[in-house]
C-alpha cells in the first residue's frame, strides 16, 4: 500500500495511549490536539500528499518541543515555519535534533526533495515524560518492557500502512537500535537496519565534528535510494 497523507494522519492520531506505565511515565498523544493536528495536516497535505513509498528514518520517541508542538517529526517550530514553510503560534524554542536533521535535509536538496523520499517517525509515536521532562523509553527497563508490544505494532502499522520502503530503514540513535533491530528480525519488516548516532547525541557531545556528521549522514541516505533503484 503506498504512503499518503491520509495515512501518516490516521495513524498518529489514532495511536493508543496506555493507560498507565511504570516508573512514573506519562504518555501522551500530541497529535489530537487541535492546532498541533493542524499543522500535522498541513504538513502531510504538502509533503506527504504523493503516493510512493520512502525509506524510513525512525527515532527514539517524540520530544516535546519538536513533534509534541508541530506534529512533525525532529521539526521544531522555526524550522516548520522557516523551512517548511507552515506558519504557526507555536513558541520558537530551538530543538538540537531538528537543528541537525534540517542540515541534512538542505545537503539532499531542501525539504520539498527530502520528503519526496524519505519519511521522519519514531520507534515510538507518542511523547513520553517524567516529571514534566522528555523521557525515552530505554530509560526504564520496566518502561521498555511495558512499551515493547506498542512499539512493535507502532513498527508493523508504519511498514504496512504507510507503504515505506521494505529494502533498508535508518535507526536514529545507538540504543534505540537494540530494539528495532531485535524487532526486525522477528518481524521480518526490512531487508536491513542501517545505524545511525542521533541528532541530538552529535549536536551534545559532537558538535565539532558536525560538518562530517553531517556529511555521514547524507551520505548514507543517497547510498539508500540508489539502492532503491
Amino acid at each position: 500500500m503506498p504512503y499518503s497523507a491520509e495515512q501518516i494522519i490516521h495513524f498518529l492520531t489514532t495511536f493508543p495511549a496506555p493507560p498507565a506505565l511504570p516508573d512514573d511515565v506519562q504518555a501522551y498523544n500530541p497529535y489530537r490536539e487541535p492546532e498541533v493536528a493542524e499543522l500535522l495536516t498541513q504538513f502531510a497535505q504538502k509533503f506527504y500528499a504523493e503516493d510512493r513509498p520512502r525509506v524510513a528514518l525512525l527515532g527514539i520517541n517524540p520530544g516535546r518541543f519538536g513533534a509534541g508542538r508541530t506534529g512533525v517529526a525532529f521539526t521544531d517550530p522555526a524550522m516548520l515555519a522557516e523551512v517548511c514553510g507552515i506558519a504557526n503560534n507555536q513558541p520558537r524554542q530551538p530543538e538540537l535534533s531538528s537543528q541537525f536533521v534540517y542540515r541534512v535535509i538542505a545537503e539532499l536538496g531542501g525539504s520539498q526533495e527530502f520528503y519526496r523520499h524519505f519519511y521522519l517517525g519514531s520507534l515510538y509515536p507518542l511523547v513520553l515524560l517524567r516529571h514534566g521532562k522528555n523521557y525515552n523509553y530505554y530509560d526504564s527497563r520496566a518502561l521498555q518492557r511495558a512499551l515493547e508490544p506498542d512499539i512493535r505494532d507502532s513498527l508493523r502499522r508504519q511498514v504496512t500502512e504507510l507503504g515505506l520502503a521494505r529494502h533498508a530503514a535508518v535507526c536514529l540513535g545507538r540504543r534505540n537500535g537494540l530494539l528495532f533491530k531485535k524487532i526486525n528480525t522477528e518481524l521480518g519488516l526490512f531487508d536491513k537496519i542501517v545505524v545511525l548516532d542521533h541528532p541530538r547525541y552529535l549536536m551534545q557531545y559532537k558538535r565539532r565534528a558536525l560538518a562530517e556528521n553531517v556529511a555521514r549522514y547524507v551520505e548514507t541516505l543517497a547510498g539508500l535510494l540508489v539502492e532503491a533503484t
